[in-house]
């Protein structure tokens, strides 16, 4: 480790340099950084980096799948709920079952349960790689939303899948009833022993005299926390991680302070940015272990690269008929019953078909599969699995992820009514704060309203829908009755999320950030 300590620091830095330059180029950086990877591991002298195959998982996933539910908006997941679960569920069922029977009938030696452990490792489209490149170009709330709440539940089937067909590759037999209830407990046992987690923290924030600090290295102990305790009872981490993180992050303004959110918020950005950089550049970085075990078991590397582009096609093909097949069922359905949109159109599918780039969850499901079976014997094939999967990344990637930018804006989607325009939202809610402020101040500061200056310049600047931004002197009433308003404001905000449907929640994000850094303001003066 010391050895190549030096090594590992210029990788970190080589990760910046490199967003930084795919920001530039308005390229999706987890393309860069697969390809800087990749060009990198054929420098004599590079050190091979190698990662424990059964520790892959709980250092890569808990803090990124708890910082993608922790962003996510559970009004919009339950929103598009039909249309994010069969994605999450059925089409990564169905993926895994067309790359097993695929695998299975043109891939000599992968039986049909080395297929579904291949079908489970590449059926998860990747998150971060489909958002890098949203960052680029203009889509409809309803498209991102969509993709974003996938995420946070297709890592939990897919994984699912692989497990079962760790367990049927290692013992040679499959009990369906046996699987049958081991999937509803690793779903339901997942869920509650994730949402039972995250109220024990929720309540360690509220009972212990916490400050910012304390409470941000809380929330980097939760995710792992969640992950382990599901796993050790044989339930879903993955879902653990993604339900108890969804609960704290409805919960956030119950428990934490507007310090520990703002700060918390620096720490996971900077933590997570530097976990994919890592991830997607190990992708690249991965290829010389994996091609000399393809030689040490014998495979042929024009064979193999030949059957990774077959899974890939497999995939892309899969997907698009997926996505034009939810639009057909969602126009069946809308005759009995009520759904989201009735007439979604074309666009959106072909968009969203064409989204299955696959990254951070394959790499680490492949390299987790282990080196040998329980009687000792190797692995069947599980270099030529890890090479398959690293073929499939690096083609969806490149492939999808460049050609995803030019394929919105020849696409051109609509503008649809699913929220209100930006612009009239933010001023619908300047205008209900502004009328909340007043309302407070007139009903409870009468008196100091007509005395004080400061607070009738507040008043002012309500009235005329404006923001204090001057830093001012004033004095502990006048912070007690600001700091009151400001609770009152962030209130009001947290219920019209609940209550108005049409209202996007990352504008009322941003109002509920700004009013946290009006109260760090306040503190500092």
């Amino acid at each position: 480790m010391l050895e190549h300590f030096p090594f590992y620091l210029a990788l970190i830095v080589l990760i910046i340099l490199l967003i930084m330059l795919a920001t530039k180029i308005k390229v999706a950086y987890p393309v860069l950084l697969v390809l800087a990877g990749l060009l990198i591991s054929f420098v004599p002298g590079i050190p091979v980096l190698k990662i424990d195959p059964e520790l892959i998982f709980i250092i890569f996933l808990p803090p990124l799948l708890y910082e993608a539910a922790w962003a996510n908006s559970w009004k919009e997941l339950w929103h598009w709920r039909r249309i994010i679960g069969s994605f999450a569920f059925v089409v990564v069922f169905f993926t895994a079952i067309s790359v097993a029977l695929i695998a299975n009938y043109f891939i000599p030696g992968i039986s049909l349960a080395l297929g579904f452990l291949l079908g489970g490792i590449v059926s998860p489209p990747d998150a971060v790689s489909a958002s890098a490149i949203l960052k680029f170009v203009k889509v409809p709330k309803r498209m991102s939303s969509i993709l974003e709440g996938e995420s946070l539940l297709n890592d939990a089937s897919s994984l699912i899948i692989f497990r079962f067909a760790m367990i049927a590759v290692a013992t040679g037999q499959f009990v369906w009833y046996e699987a049958a209830f081991s999937f509803v407990w690793m779903i339901i046992g997942g869920v509650c022993l994730g949402l039972v987690v995250g109220l024990l923290f929720l309540k360690l924030h509220k009972w212990l005299p916490t400050d910012a600090n304390m409470d941000i290295i809380l929330s980097l102990v939760t995710p792992y926390a969640m992950y382990i305790a599901a796993e050790e009872v044989h339930a879903s981490g993955v879902l653990a991680v993604v339900s108890g993180g969804l609960f704290l992050s409805y919960h956030r303004h119950h428990f934490l302070s507007g310090s520990s959110r703002l700060r918390g918020e620096n720490v996971w950005q900077s933590l997570v940015f530097l976990l994919n950089g890592l991830v997607f550049l190990l992708i690249g970085l991965d290829l010389p272990e994996i091609t000399s075990g393809l030689k040490a078991e014998g495979s042929n590397f024009y064979q193999a690269t030949s059957y990774g582009l077959l899974i890939t096609m497999v995939l892309i093909i899969g997907r698009m008929l997926a996505a034009f097949g939810a639009l057909i069922v969602t126009k069946v359905a809308s005759h009995f019953i009520t759904v989201a949109d009735s007439n979604p159109g074309i666009k959106g599918p072909i968009l969203l078909g064409w989204t299955g780039m696959r990254g951070v969850v394959s790499l680490a499901a492949a390299l987790s599969i282990p080196l040998v079976l329980e009687n000792g014997s190797p692995f069947p094939h599980r270099n030529l699995i890890l090479y398959i999967t690293f073929i499939v990344i690096l083609v969806t990637l490149v492939l999808q992820g460049l050609t995803l930018p030019i394929l919105i804006k020849k696409v051109s989607l609509p503008n649809f009514n699913d929220h209100l325009p930006e612009e009239e939202t933010q001023n619908l809610i300047r205008e209900e704060l502004a009328k909340e402020s007043l309302n407070y101040l007139t009903q409870y500061h009468q008196t100091e309203l007509t005395t004080n200056f400061h607070l009738q310049k507040l008043a002012n600047q309500w009235q005329n829908h404006l923001k204090a931004d001057e830093t001012v002197t004033i004095s502990e009433e006048v912070k007690t009755i600001y700091m009151n308003i400001l609770d009152k404001q962030r209130q009001l905000l947290i219920q019209k999320n609940k209550s108005e449907e049409r209202i996007d929640e990352e504008i009322i994000r941003r109002f509920l950030h700004h009013i946290d850094l009006e109260e760090e303001k306040l503190r500092s003066v």
